[in-house]
């Protein structure tokens, strides 16, 4: 045991004599690992945003919207067929695997209370809406079937326009205007924060949807909407859901067999599970190519290690003739180049570290910095160290003293 730190004391030394080409030496191992950690951590940023894209927009949601349908592949301008509310409760009432479904109109306005005002958008739905998206309110209360029914002005006001419109006072009970239309506060939601695409989800007015096609559209078609969110009971259903409502569209659309649709309908579990996979797969890419730096700075280690086991010749048959066996050799070069790579890799992990945690102050995109990745990042710096310190060590303890002696 005592030759074995002996050993690990004469690579200290012999690394610890010179301090500028041992730091270069580590440079492409300090800069492959940090480039490992970034890189992951970038990714695994992405994939955040992704899963808060897909819990902020709901679970086993179908978006169903109008379109225009096709004649012979060509586009016929004349033939978009609208949305319309019956549809949203035919679709609720006829399609066994819909469990929710919220149609939705949207419409910017202008908020003002008091000598405040602040522009915002405003949705039109049904109670649905927040079972689907998954809203709770942190005062007062959500909307429900009565206030639908009655097209009562009542609002629900998200945390951004509640902070522009009353700081920190409660607006529980306090009256709004929405392009001039007085609405009363009933609820506060709880806070979303952005989207993947910047936008402020607390920056909104929900609103039953009757009186925002009363007070607030000007569509020229009775009951039209923009869009119908669809809930499926289970995520099991999905392929279900699509099948049902894409049937009982066609027949509400009057659509003749081979005749195309009229409609659109957009599974989005389906559409963001293929954006994280996605996501997934590049940052896997960014992994993988950053490790190429790993591998630069094995060689790296490798030529300086040959150099070394040259300027040492004479070292080495010294003490291969006082007694030193060649496993001592190859040991003493092994551990130097492990212990440049682990020097190399604990800096690295800082540096990934850091450069994480910069791309997330300076350009504001989330990142993690994964243990799996800091891990695989370590162990792959030693096995790099050995790999490529191997031959160097080997060929060290192959050397004869006698010829050793005589290298000048």
């Amino acid at each position: 045991m005592s030759e074995v730190f002996e050993t690990l004391r004469t690579a200290v030394s012999s690394l610890l004599s010179n301090k500028a080409r041992s730091l270069l030496t580590m440079l492409g191992v300090i800069i492959g690992v940090g480039a490992v950690i970034a890189m992951v951590a970038i990714g695994r940023g992405a994939a955040i945003q992704m899963e808060g894209l897909i819990s902020g927009m709901g679970s086993n949601m179908v978006i169903l919207l109008s379109g225009a349908g096709r004649s012979g592949g060509v586009r016929q301008s004349g033939s978009s067929a609208p949305l319309l509310l019956s549809d949203a409760v035919a679709i609720k009432d006829e399609c066994w695997s819909v469990g929710a479904v919220a149609p939705q109109v949207n419409v910017g306005a202008q908020l003002i209370y008091e000598n405040r005002n602040w522009p915002s958008q405003v949705t039109g739905t049904t109670p649905d809406f927040f079972v689907i998206r998954a809203m709770t309110v942190i005062t007062g209360r959500l909307l429900d079937d009565e206030d639908d029914k009655s097209a009562a002005k009542v609002c629900v006001i998200g945390q951004t326009v509640a902070r522009e419109l009353f700081g920190g006072s409660d607006a529980i009970g306090e009256s709004i205007r929405l392009n001039r239309v007085p609405f009363e506060v009933v609820g506060v939601l709880s806070e979303k924060g952005q989207s993947s695409m910047g936008q402020d989800q607390d920056d909104t007015v929900i609103v039953p949807i009757t009186t925002a096609q009363r007070r607030l559209t000007r569509s020229g078609i009775a009951g039209s909407v923009n869009m119908i969110q669809i809930q499926a009971r289970d995520a099991s259903m999905m392929n279900a859901v699509m099948s049902e409502v894409s049937g009982l569209m066609r027949q509400r659309h009057r659509l003749d067999v081979g005749q195309e649709d009229n409609f659109e309908l957009r599974n989005m579990t389906q559409m963001l599970e293929s954006l994280s996979q996605s996501t997934r797969v590049m940052s896997l890419l960014l992994g993988s190519v950053a490790s190429i730096s790993l591998l630069v700075g094995g060689i790296g280690i490798m030529n300086i290690m040959l150099v070394s086991v040259t300027e040492r010749t004479r070292e080495i048959g010294i003490r291969m003739a006082i007694g030193a066996r060649a496993w001592n050799i190859r040991t003493q070069f092994l551990l130097e180049a492990l212990l440049l790579s682990l020097a190399g890799g604990f800096i690295g992990i800082l540096l990934g570290y850091a450069a994480s945690y910069g791309v997330s102050s300076f350009l504001k995109w989330p990142t993690e910095v994964s243990p799996g990745a800091v891990a695989l990042a370590a162990g792959f710096s030693a096995f790099v160290g050995v790999f490529f310190g191997f031959y160097p060590a080997w060929k060290a303890s192959r050397l004869r003293p006698i010829d050793a002696l005589r290298f000048e």
